[in-house]
């Protein structure tokens, strides 16, 4: 097991009817900014549950956040907060709207241009504003982790940082807030979720029982519950749905272990150049890169096979092989496409993201192996 610093802060508020007791856990006396996306929370009577919490309290409203929050909105929303004097952000939605609020909590107390957040991953942070958050979309992991994407749409671009400063304080998760969203959003929710076990699990062992056991732990429970969570309103399981896409990416799952991103990197480029959602992107990539890297990472997907997908017949290469194929077939199962095909994008059109990652110079993989070439390779199996 590698050496690890754990840390997480964030108080979570689980179950049905929590959302009216938001206005206890913000500190009294703040100027509160509520955020939210399109106006689904007032179709679905989120909203209405959030004011009731607020009463009594000094906030003002932004609204528009798109899905793949965009730092052109974020901007607009620093500036209001800057106007009012905002002292306190509040996150109502999904994942996108709380990565945005993160990044503004902490765009409104940067120095410079906000943009080098980002390009430096985060590192320069040295001030937020603090936030919590109501989420109604399990799928991120956002609302128990310090992390953010955000997009921008001048340059086409996607980055991620992440800070310990833009943790929420709390979260409350209301699994009642998913029955109203559409069977596409719990899809893409349930991969999300997936791919962000699978990005800490399948590379190489360094010898974590514990950690690989809570992460398998996870993958069976996506999958158990996937049929109901698409199909049915039934509490139970999107209770389990919500609490899986928490500790999918709440810092437990790493400790000590060996992760690979490379999946959500060459992801974040298809969504920034040809819109794909985010977990739409992860479930073209995944088995493509897997794939690429079969020699690499056949140890930990033969134990995938074993343990999640109860394959014990073959050799190691075997159960390998129909770990891949096993998750591709839970993808097609809950009809989420796996190929670039599918959304009519050709070699021809992703060299654009190679020539990106050629000009970042970005080396990539749990090996340090994957480069512009690699990524060139791994896009041309995704078609």
């Amino acid at each position: 097991m590698n050496n690890f610093e754990f840390y997480n802060p964030v108080r979570i508020v689980f179950g049905k009817k929590t959302i009216p007791t938001v206005g206890k856990f913000i500190p009294k006396g703040k100027k509160i900014m509520l955020l939210y996306g399109g106006g689904s929370i007032k179709k679905n009577g989120v909203y209405d549950q959030v004011l009731r919490g607020l009463k009594g309290r000094n906030f003002v409203e932004f609204s528009g956040i798109e899905p793949n929050p965009l730092y052109e909105t974020c901007l607009r929303a620093i500036e209001k907060i800057k106007t009012e004097k905002i002292e306190f952000l509040l996150s109502v939605g999904g994942g996108s709207v709380l990565d945005a609020t993160k990044f503004i909590a902490a765009a409104a107390c940067y120095e410079g241009d906000p943009w080098g957040i980002l390009t430096t991953g985060g590192i320069r942070i040295k001030k937020a504003l603090p936030l919590g958050d109501v989420i109604t979309l399990p799928a991120t992991g956002s609302e128990m982790n310090c992390g953010s994407v955000i997009s921008r749409k001048e340059t086409q671009e996607k980055l991620p940082f992440s800070h310990p400063l833009v943790y929420p304080l709390f979260s409350i998760l209301d699994p009642e807030t998913t029955y109203s969203l559409p069977k596409k959003q719990l899809r893409n929710g349930l991969v999300d979720a997936f791919v962000h076990v699978l990005e800490q699990y399948a590379t190489y062992s360094v010898n974590t029982p514990l950690q690989d056991r809570q992460a398998e732990a996870v993958l069976r429970t996506l999958i158990d519950i996937a049929p109901d969570v698409i199909q049915k309103q039934d509490y139970d399981s999107r209770a389990s749905f919500m609490w899986a896409a928490a500790c999918a990416l709440n810092g437990s799952l790493c400790c000590g272990v060996v992760e690979d991103w490379t999946t959500h990197s060459i992801g974040h480029e298809l969504t920034a150049f040809f819109g794909l959602d985010h977990a739409e992107s992860l479930a073209v990539v995944m088995p493509a890169l897997w794939q690429h890297q079969f020699e690499n990472k056949k140890d930990k997907l033969a134990q995938l096979a074993r343990r999640v997908w109860h394959i014990t017949s073959g050799d190691r290469d075997f159960q390998a092989r129909a770990a891949l194929e096993k998750s591709v077939e839970f993808f097609h199962s809950i009809d989420m496409p796996t190929r670039l095909g599918d959304y009519k994008i050709t070699q021809a059109d992703t060299q654009k993201i190679v020539d990106r990652f050629a000009k970042r110079g970005s080396i990539m993989g749990e090996r340090q192996n994957i480069s512009a070439p690699q990524v060139e390779e791994i896009l041309k199996l995704c078609l």
